[in-house]
């Protein structure tokens, strides 16, 4: 059965923040608030999470996960990127768009593409996502939260305990939050490419 915290949307409280944290480092999958939705989170590395997101979603190995960032410095460590693609990205987050970019060899493998060997990153502007990975000082690996027979993410955190309390170790609920995942942006070639439409505006990529 998963721990349910709430927390205040704009000022998390630190102790439950500090507690979620401690969950996610003894090996624990969350679901938590962004601005696009909720997503799925674990620590990096942590491959029971990994595979148990996998079961959740039913993904097939080509699916590309997220690292969802503190900021560009942290960032710069699991990717490559270069000048062009930096003032890019750069102009647009934080904010609800998720980039896929060169793996740098800090990015286990199994979070790869296993033939582009590329990542999706991500800077949410959401306070209670930016304040997880503040405290737990790496980059969430995350996915949005979309259960397979659904169209639509999961938006609403009573929802999310309805259907998938067995599944998780957590439940952080800040209230609403965002109801249309990211939009997913490949910058791993010579131009963008627009993936999924979503919540961030699409525009400065096409």
């Amino acid at each position: 059965m998963a721990r349910y915290f709430e927390v205040h949307p704009d000022n998390p409280q630190p102790r439950t923040i500090r507690q979620v944290v401690d969950l996610v480092r003894d090996g624990g999958l969350i679901a938590y608030p962004t601005d696009s939705c909720f997503a799925l989170g674990c620590q990096l590395g942590n491959r029971a999470g990994l595979d148990r997101i996998r079961k959740i979603r039913q993904l097939d190995e080509r699916h590309h996960f997220t690292l969802v960032c503190h900021d560009f410095a942290q960032l710069g460590q699991f990717v490559h990127i270069s000048n062009s693609v930096f003032r890019m990205v750069k102009a647009c987050t934080p904010g609800s768009y998720t980039f896929i970019l060169p793996a740098t060899p800090e990015v286990p493998r199994k979070l790869m593409h296993p033939r582009k060997r590329t990542v999706g990153v991500r800077i949410p502007r959401h306070t209670v996502a930016q304040a997880l990975v503040a405290e737990l000082g790496e980059p969430l690996m995350s996915s949005t939260l979309i259960l397979p027979e659904e169209n639509e993410p999961m938006t609403r955190g009573d929802d999310i305990r309805e259907h998938l309390d067995h599944a998780l170790d957590v439940i952080l609920d800040a209230g609403e939050c965002g109801i249309e995942p990211t939009t997913v942006v490949d910058l791993s070639q010579s131009e963008p490419v627009v993936l999924r439409r979503g919540a961030g505006d699409p525009s400065p990529f096409e």
